[in-house]
């Protein structure tokens, strides 16, 4: 399987993949402002409770922070450190590779590239068995389209034990995502609405 190339390399944009990503960044926008806040969280419990279960008691995760309009992964967040769940989250230094840190609720975070709140440089680096990943669309072979930097599909790569579920809104579905020789599957996607083994 091809790697994918780092983002500071010169690269000739899919057409198809930013189309994709423009209009559903902006379907994803839509969607957030109709349902309102109180609609945003409900939808974010009902997501961790169709993720809940697939996740080994066992296995240290790797989530996320929601940005903007992302669905909010933070009821996944608390309900799996109140099992006392192993987890980390997405950190990046400079243009090194993604590294998934050390975390749990009320440890400090700082501002990292694109945004990103991440654990501390100081924290213990952790191969998880279980990503979580944002993105701005899916189809159900497991196909996904994120920001455009192939952060995850370079992390996927170093990782490949590590079970790949996206989280995200279900207006996200596509029919199919144009995929590049470099993108890896995800094994399942979890929406408001449903648990989609791919």
């Amino acid at each position: 399987m091809a790697v994918p190339p780092p983002s500071s390399d010169p690269l000739v944009p899919d057409p198809a993949k930013i189309r994709l990503r423009e209009a559903l960044k902006a379907r994803r926008a839509a969607h957030v402002v109709e349902i309102g806040a109180e609609g945003a969280t409900a939808a974010a419990e009902a997501a961790m409770r169709h993720i809940l279960p697939h996740i080994p008691h066992a296995a240290t995760v790797a989530l996320y922070l929601a940005l903007k309009e992302e669905l909010d992964p933070y009821p996944l967040i608390e309900a799996l450190h109140a099992r006392g769940q192993s987890m980390a989250l997405p950190a990046l230094f400079d243009e090194s590779a993604m590294r998934f840190l050390a975390w749990a609720p009320g440890a400090p975070l700082e501002r990292g590239p694109m945004r990103l709140r991440q654990p501390l440089s100081s924290a213990p680096e952790r191969a998880p068995d279980l990503i979580v990943t944002p993105l701005l669309a899916f189809d159900r072979h497991g196909h996904r389209i994120g920001y455009g930097a192939g952060h995850y599909d370079r992390a996927f790569q170093r990782l490949p034990g590590a079970h790949r579920i996206g989280l995200t809104w279900a207006v996200q579905e596509v029919d199919r995502i144009p995929h590049d020789p470099w993108d890896v599957p995800l094994h399942a996607i979890v929406t408001e609405r449903e648990f989609i083994a791919a």
